[in-house]
């Protein structure tokens, strides 16, 4: 009868012992999971608040000038939409983004594919995935600029600062706006000079303003614009009979060719009409045609410094 008390004492104490090592487990592991927890930053965005990891390690990018940021930033995204030009990168991206998914368009966005590359951040933007910004932030941590146009640089400093990667983002800023302000400088009186900007898509024509992508920067190195483009705003669709409007010093245009030829027939049709044939730097053959890509499409740093490239190329040649 002793022998059986002392052994079911003696379990009693062991059962004991067990669960509180057990408890003592499970306490270290919600310690543990905590202090992962805390390793996290709050973000504040076009679509409020979130939390997101202090360093991200697989990002997926939503925008073309974001692919772009990441890039400058030595960040490789794990996926990101597909260049608007190109297969499916733009040339000047291409060998950086060997291995990068594709996760669809900036206007459609691949939800499944993004699901499948476990993000732990999802970089957006408001004007072209708002009405999808729940379903991402079912995936991952997700974050959104604001909108695009002229707006890069805006949405650099903000990309930077969701990768907490603010001082690399700010020493790519510098020697950016450092480039703007020599470039400037020797441009000297050649700044005077009018310069238009004008694109042509399939069926359609623009002339583009100072809160585009070119005309931001156009306007950071200090260049005049003609009196019709002196505007606030992004672009407009125009007719034939608005092309005395594209007249200036210098003319630059730029085709957004898909691949089936129709924008290039529109360039064509435009260059080859007796009103272009009229402008008078057309007669002072100070017209340029430049890459999309590069002058509008996709809208990030690279491109910026491949267009202060082109201006450089135009102006300080000789």
């Amino acid at each position: 009868m002793f022998k059986k008390s002392w052994l079911i004492v003696c379990l009693a104490a062991f059962m004991i012992l067990a669960a509180c090592g057990t408890n003592g487990n499970n306490e270290n592991s919600s310690s543990g999971d905590k202090k992962e927890e805390e390793a996290t930053r709050t973000v504040t965005h076009a679509m409020g608040e979130s939390e997101v990891p202090e360093n991200p390690e697989k990002v997926v990018i939503l925008t073309n000038e974001g692919t772009e940021a990441l890039l400058a930033m030595d960040v490789k995204p794990v996926g990101a939409v597909q260049s608007w030009l190109g297969d499916p990168w733009y040339d000047h991206i291409s060998d950086d983004m060997k291995d990068v998914e594709v996760v669809g368009t900036e206007s459609e966005v691949n939800l499944e594919a993004v699901a499948a590359l476990k993000p732990d951040l999802i970089i957006g933007n408001k004007l072209r995935q708002e009405d999808i910004y729940d379903q991402l932030s079912a995936i991952a941590p997700t974050v959104y600029s604001e909108t695009l146009k002229g707006d890069w640089q805006e949405n650099f400093e903000f990309y930077a600062k969701a990768l907490n990667k603010e001082d690399q983002g700010e020493e790519v800023m510098n020697a950016y706006n450092d480039r703007i302000d020599s470039m400037s400088e020797e441009l000297g009186d050649q700044l005077d000079k009018k310069v238009s900007v004008v694109r042509f898509l399939a069926g359609q024509t623009r002339i583009y303003y100072k809160d585009s992508f070119s005309g931001v920067i156009l306007e950071q190195l200090g260049f005049a614009r003609p009196e019709s483009q002196q505007k606030e705003d992004f672009a407009e669709e125009v007719t034939k009979e608005r092309i005395p409007e594209m007249d200036g010093d210098v003319l630059f245009y730029f085709t957004y060719e898909a691949g089936d030829g129709e924008a290039n027939s529109t360039a064509e049709e435009w260059t080859n009409d007796p009103l272009w044939n009229n402008l008078q730097v057309v007669k002072d053959g100070n017209v340029h045609e430049v890459s999309d890509a590069i002058w509008n499409t996709s809208g990030g740093v690279l491109s910026a410094n491949l267009m202060l490239d082109d201006i450089k190329d135009v102006f300080l040649s000789e």
